[in-house]
């Protein structure tokens, strides 16, 4: 038989029936099989399934493992390109760029492990439907038959979720950068205080999607700070602005301090707000109705430091896991980020310093920049 790929020869019956008998009986394979928690199979050097887990039959959606045994993956999984060839999966023209297909063939060829993503289009109840898998071929030998573990993972949301992200930051950048440019020649050609106030909010637009960007890409986060010596005063003015009408604050008393330092600070304004914002959200959020959150300052050598202070009192257990990305106390998905920001932005980014203290008397959190 033909192949544009991976070898199209496959075991006979006796010789299947042998390997699948083997496997079953083998107390590592079965135990292996039943501790997996991911989808896993194990194949033979003509790369055919000769055992499966659960998880690996659930997800093909059969209810009898016989049914996938002496089918190679693709042919289990109803790849379209699957019984393109007499020879069947990994000998069509596409196995040759198919990633299930390269490292099962490469791990049998270099006998080491090979991981691998593949993209695969299946065909079910008559519907074309695209996957997105993570491969890992894994060869072992057992009384000396060389088999394949073939662990899979389905990463399909994960990759669509991915490949959405960054459709939706280029996307959104453009039209934010047209818009500033628009705005700016507007401002230039037609003076008004309306059309700078669009302007300034087309820019903060766009440092708000940077900063987004950042939150998302968390480790490879490349966001560049605009620095420029801000004031106290301003920074105090942003921050009422900010809670004048914020749903947190309602029916919250927030006190500002009167009589701060004539200093200011030479950072990016945007991050600025956001760390301390995400300090008196949390503050609010911890303060009951007609409560108090207080906030001031503190001027001291070549460091200026915000203090937020609420009534609350946080339990040893949660504070030794207050900064942890994706950790709270909050139970509807998406929490858990506002802490971690604030160290992300406030010390990776800002080169600041942002920590807390906690006892019967509230809490108060502390960040610090250096002037």
């Amino acid at each position: 038989m033909n192949s544009y790929f991976a070898p199209a020869e496959r075991a006979n019956e006796k010789e299947l029936v042998a390997k699948i008998e083997f496997v079953s009986n083998h107390p590592v394979i079965s135990g292996l099989l039943h501790l997996t928690g991911g989808m896993l199979a194990v194949l033979d050097e003509h790369r055919q399934i000769i055992a499966l887990n659960d998880s690996l039959i659930k997800k093909l959606g059969i209810n009898d493992s016989a049914k996938a045994l002496g089918l190679r993956p693709g042919e289990a999984l109803q790849c379209v390109h699957a019984h393109d060839e007499i020879g069947g999966c990994g000998t069509s023209k596409f196995c040759s760029s198919c990633g299930a297909a390269i490292a099962i063939v490469t791990s049998l060829k270099q006998d080491e492990p090979v991981e691998k993503i593949c993209a695969l289009s299946a065909r079910k109840d008559n519907t074309d439907i695209d996957i997105a898998l993570r491969v890992k071929a894994h060869p072992v030998f057992i009384d000396e038959k060389r088999f394949l573990l073939l662990f899979l993972q389905d990463i399909t949301r994960e990759q669509q979720r991915a490949a959405l992200e960054r459709t939706f930051f280029h996307d959104i950048n453009n039209m934010l950068t047209m818009l500033a440019g628009a705005s700016e020649l507007l401002v230039e050609t037609t003076p008004s205080e309306l059309a700078e106030n669009i302007h300034q909010a087309s820019l903060r637009l766009i440092k708000e999607i940077a900063i987004q960007r950042c939150l998302v890409q968390n480790e490879a986060c490349r966001y560049r700070p605009a620095r420029h010596e801000i004031t106290v005063k301003e920074i105090f003015t942003e921050l009422k602005s900010f809670f004048a009408h914020h749903p947190a604050a309602a029916n919250k008393k927030i006190e500002f301090q009167e009589n701060y330092p004539d200093i200011s600070v030479n950072t990016d304004m945007s991050l600025l707000s956001r760390v301390l914002c995400n300090i008196i959200i949390n503050a609010l959020e911890a303060t009951d109705e007609n409560g108090v959150v207080k906030i001031w300052l503190e001027h001291q050598d070549n460091w200026i430091s915000f203090y937020v202070w609420n009534a609350r009192e946080i339990s040893q257990k949660i504070a030794r896991r207050i900064f942890q990305r994706n950790f709270s106390t909050k139970e509807q998905a998406g929490r858990g980020i506002g802490t971690f920001a604030m160290k992300l932005f406030g010390e990776q980014i800002l080169g600041g310093e942002v920590s807390f203290k906690t006892s019967g008397e509230g809490t108060v959190f502390k960040f610090s920049l250096p002037l």
